[in-house]
């Protein structure tokens, strides 16, 4: 999800997209630590979407 359809979308669907954002960095760390990962910079490219999105909800006061 891209910076105009975090800021067009409802408060609803920014929790869920927050919540799914979470699910897969935790994914990605389990995999991480179990040796299974393949691309590490997803990492760290889920840890900037998730703080980019609780900006988004910040700056609309909906956090």
């Amino acid at each position: 999800m891209d910076l105009k359809e975090m800021r067009a979308a409802s408060v609803e669907e920014q929790r869920k997209e927050l919540e799914a954002l979470r699910e897969r960095q935790f994914t990605l760390r389990m995999q991480s630590a179990t040796g299974q990962i393949r691309n590490v910079s997803e990492i760290a490219k889920v840890r900037r979407d998730i703080a980019r999105m609780l900006t988004v909800m910040q700056q609309a006061g909906s956090r």
